[in-house]
Order: C-alpha cells, then sequence, then structure tokens
C-alpha cells in the first residue's frame, strides 16, 4: 500500500480553490476508482492517463487505485486533473521522490500519446498559485498565460518530460515572469473627428468621472467614432486590473492578446444578443460581455434595436460592478465593472432635429421607439448628448488642429489620481456617505438643481447623478467645490430629461 499527495486548483468564475488529489494503490482485484464529486470529463480522465502512462513507457499498475479529489463536497468538472492523478500513480510506485511535488502544483490535460494539452482558466489558478509561494508544472500551450501571473512556472509538452524533471534527470527550465509595465499606445485617436465639440467634451467628462454616455443622433454624424475613441482618453489599466481583465479571457478559453496589453478593453456586441450573451450563462456558468468589458467599455450602439429584456439585466451590475450567475449547473461571481456607452437615432428614420433631411415619423411612432429604453436603465445612464451633423465644409478641410487624445488623456489621468487620492474610487461610483462630503455644494447649487429636478421630474437616482457629473466638472476644472456653473453643464448635458 501506498498514497501520494499532488496539490491543484478547481475553477469556479474567476477564483481557483485548491484541490488536493490523494493517490493510494492498494492490494485487491484491479480497479481504477475516482471519488470527490467529479463530473464526467474527470470521471473519463482514467481512461486517458491509463494511455498515456503505458504510451509514455511507464507500466501501469494491477492494483486498486483510488483518487480522491478533496474536499469531497466541490464540484470537479473539466481535463486539468488528468496530469496531476498520473503523476500521483507514478509518485505512489516510487518512480520519483515524493516530496518532489510538496511545492508544486500540477495542471494539464493528457493526450493517449502522453502530450500535454492546454487547459482553459489558468490564469486565475497561477493568481493564486503565486500568492501561495508554490512553483507550476502547466502544458506548453498555457505557457504565455500561466508567465503573466508567476515567475516559477515550468512548461511541459508530455507526461514523460514532467517525470524525469521531478525525477531529478532532464531539468526543465523556469519561464521568465513576463514584463507587464508595456502600454501600448491606441490606435483611434480624437483628431480623426472633426468638429462636435459639444460631444467632445462630454466624452471627456465621462472618462474623467467614469460616468455612462449615451449618444444620440442622426446616422453618420461620428457616434460610433466618437465612442470607440473612449479607451484611448481613459488611464491604461494597472497591471492589476489587467490581470483580473484577462482572467475573464482566461475562463473562456480564449487567448490573452499580448498586443495593446494594459489597454482598457472595449466591447460591443451586436444588438442581437440575448441576455445570456450580456450578462453570462449557459454550462459553467460562463461570463458574457459585461465581465469582458470588464475594467472597460461596454458599447452598445442602436441601443433601442436591442431586445429589451436583454437590457434589462444590464441594470444590477451598472449599479453593483459585478454579476452573481446561478444556474442549475452551478453558480459563479463574476466581475462587471464597465463603463456604458450606447448610441441611439432621435427616431425610427434617423433625422428628427436634423436640419438637412426631413423626418417622416410621427409622435407615436417617436415615443414608442424611445420607450424600447426603460425609465429605469435611462436612469443609471449620466449624461445623454446630442451628436449634430457637423458642417459640410469642416469635413472638406485638412485642418486637424483638435486635441489629440493623449493630451485629452494628461487631464484625465490627473482627474482619476486626484478622485482616487480623495475617495478611492471615480465619481460615477461614490456612494452614501461618501456622496454626501465629496458632493457637498452650495445653497445656490442646491436651488437650481431642485429647479431642474422639478421642472424635469428627475428621479432621486437621477439627482444624484448630476450632483456626480457636476463634481467631476470641477475636479476636471481643479476647483475645490462645486459651483452653480458645474451643475449648469451637468443638467446641459441630460437632453433627454429636457424633452420629457
Amino acid at each position: 500500500m501506498s498514497l501520494a499527495i499532488i496539490h491543484c486548483r478547481a475553477q469556479y468564475g474567476t477564483e481557483a480553490p485548491p484541490v488536493t488529489i490523494e493517490v493510494f494503490l492498494s492490494g485487491g482485484l484491479p480497479a481504477f476508482t475516482i471519488v470527490g464529486m467529479a463530473e464526467t470529463a474527470v470521471r473519463e480522465s482514467k481512461d486517458r492517463v491509463r494511455g498515456a502512462l503505458i504510451s509514455s513507457g511507464f507500466e501501469f499498475p494491477q492494483q486498486r487505485i483510488t483518487v480522491s479529489l478533496a474536499p469531497a463536497e466541490m464540484r470537479k468538472s473539466g481535463g486539468r486533473y488528468d496530469l496531476a492523478i498520473a503523476l500521483g500513480i507514478l509518485a505512489a510506485r516510487k518512480q520519483f521522490p515524493e516530496e518532489s511535488l510538496d511545492n508544486f502544483e500540477v495542471y494539464g490535460e493528457l493526450s493517449l500519446s502522453g502530450n500535454l494539452r492546454s487547459v482553459p482558466a489558468i490564469l486565475p489558478a497561477m493568481l493564486r498559485a503565486e500568492a501561495a509561494g508554490r512553483h507550476v508544472i502547466v502544458p506548453i500551450g498555457n505557457e504565455v498565460e500561466a508567465s503573466l501571473a508567476s515567475a516559477n512556472v515550468y512548461p511541459a509538452t508530455s507526461l514523460a518530460e514532467v517525470a524525469a524533471h521531478l525525477a531529478g534527470k532532464d531539468r526543465i527550465a523556469a519561464v521568465e515572469k513576463t514584463d507587464l509595465a508595456k502600454v501600448d499606445p491606441a490606435s483611434n485617436d480624437l483628431t480623426d473627428v472633426r468638429g462636435q465639440q459639444h460631444a467632445k467634451r462630454a466624452l471627456e467628462i465621462a472618462a474623467a468621472g467614469g460616468h455612462n454616455l449615451l449618444l444620440i443622433g442622426p446616422p453618420g454624424t461620428g457616434k460610433s467614432m466618437l465612442a470607440r475613441r473612449l479607451p484611448g482618453i481613459l488611464p491604461t489599466m494597472t497591471g492589476a486590473e489587467a490581470l483580473e481583465t484577462a482572467a475573464i479571457d482566461s475562463v473562456l478559453g480564449m487567448p490573452i492578446a499580448m498586443n495593446g496589453w494594459r489597454q482598457r478593453p472595449f466591447r460591443s456586441p451586436h444588438h442581437t444578443a440575448s441576455a445570456s450573451a450580456l450578462v453570462g450563462g449557459g454550462p459553467g456558468p460562463r461570463p458574457g460581455e459585461i465581465s469582458r468589458a470588464h475594467n472597460g467599455v461596454l458599447f452598445l450602439d442602436e441601443l433601442p434595436e436591442f431586445n429589451r429584456k436583454a437590457l434589462e439585466v444590464l441594470r444590477e451590475p451598472m449599479e453593483m460592478g459585478h454579476i452573481c450567475l446561478s444556474r442549475a449547473g452551478g453558480q459563479a461571481d463574476y466581475p462587471a465593472n464597465f463603463q456604458l456607452i450606447a448610441a441611439m437615432n432621435p427616431c425610427p428614420c434617423g433625422y428628427l432635429g436634423d436640419r438637412f433631411a426631413d423626418c417622416r415619423c410621427s409622435g407615436d411612432r417617436v415615443a414608442a421607439y424611445r420607450r424600447k429604453i426603460s425609465g429605469p436603465l435611462l436612469d443609471r445612464i449620466d449624461l445623454h448628448v446630442e451628436v449634430l451633423r457637423p458642417p459640410t465644409d469642416l469635413l472638406r478641410s485638412k485642418d486637424s488642429s483638435g486635441e489629440t487624445s493623449e493630451s485629452v488623456r494628461r487631464r484625465v489621468d490627473k482627474t482619476w489620481a486626484l478622485q482616487l487620492q480623495r475617495s478611492g474610487v471615480n465619481n460615477a461610483r461614490l456612494k452614501g456617505g461618501q456622496m454626501d462630503s465629496v458632493c457637498a455644494a452650495s445653497d445656490e447649487c442646491w436651488s437650481l438643481l431642485e429647479s431642474a429636478a422639478e421642472r424635469f421630474n428627475l428621479s432621486a437616482r437621477a439627482h444624484q447623478r448630476v450632483l456626480r457629473v457636476a463634481r467631476t466638472i470641477a475636479d476636471l476644472a481643479q476647483e475645490k467645490n462645486i459651483a452653480p456653473l458645474h451643475v449648469a453643464e451637468a443638467l446641459s448635458l441630460r437632453c433627454l430629461d429636457r424633452q420629457v
């Protein structure tokens, strides 16, 4: 009888709880049993492990093999445990010293030939392994992803190579931890947008405070162009934020792009996207677009064309910054701290209010079109700004004297730094007591705000969001206190309230 213990981690959302794999060889009729709430893919590892061991030149033991995945009450899924189980069998048979596995975590799916296949959701496990001070053995296909989080990564191509490393024969070289300091410049620049100074100002305010923004205007006025330039004026992500965002792609089993590392993500799902595509779901459940936009921008073009039920599921994540998905197959909590940017036409034909085209929509059609966006969702959008058709002579002009994204980003960087130093979050995320202290305003400001709230029938939430935007405008101007001018500009950036 002999026992070997190997360390690994499961995957629940972006969490990676530890799993202890115990392999016990004993006398009796030959049998191979896996216990510990293992799902089908894990139970099928018995055949993959047997084939891999024999193909790699090892003798498969004709004994009773019991594999326990602890803790027993935690669901285990996927092929990530294959390599650990195979190494446990070899360690129990004294093919290499058992203590050589004490400081390692092991991941990898085995082919029948003994080669290692990459597995999804490696990055969350690497972050926890680095914090625990453990070395990690991963398939060669997970090398780049694993090296983002840990300096103690040993990439391997096969079971035989790992066994030789643990036996002290042919050592695997550890890879160097990837440098996370690189910042690539944004490809889209604000100088590409001619005119639209009012919309650019709104975009800068939205970036400076993390505010949600709705752009309203006729087709072809530059709404999508403006939205796509928002990541270029946002502060670059810190290393920790970049890893958080990359962990979402890791959970989905997608390759992590090293080009544009630390640029904030920009997700733009088509308007046919379902509620599950936006917030997540399916087996697992898996993260959706709002989680893939974590620490970045979610752009919804043609907002009224989205299914209304799909839009309604955005309301809670917009407030909370995360989404808890509960399905019959399991539960997962994913981060979803995104900035919503949306664009829409003013009416079904798109030309309401356009000086150069006639609108043919009736009042009822316009009202029905705008009712596709519910009041509670619109209430959570801080800024709604008209984007009008620019003059023709401006389009013909080759003058590019407008501000670059880099110059605007410097102001936004300074404003973010001020907000984080003051309250730990940007202005859009201020809550409760923070609002009272950070957004304190004079009686004149309150009088102006209360007058507007009564005239435009603003809700309590909209009332607070106007104050947050006014605080951002004051921060951009490096003003300590909110002034009536700041409140007035914040109110002017809510055009849909004035059309109620």
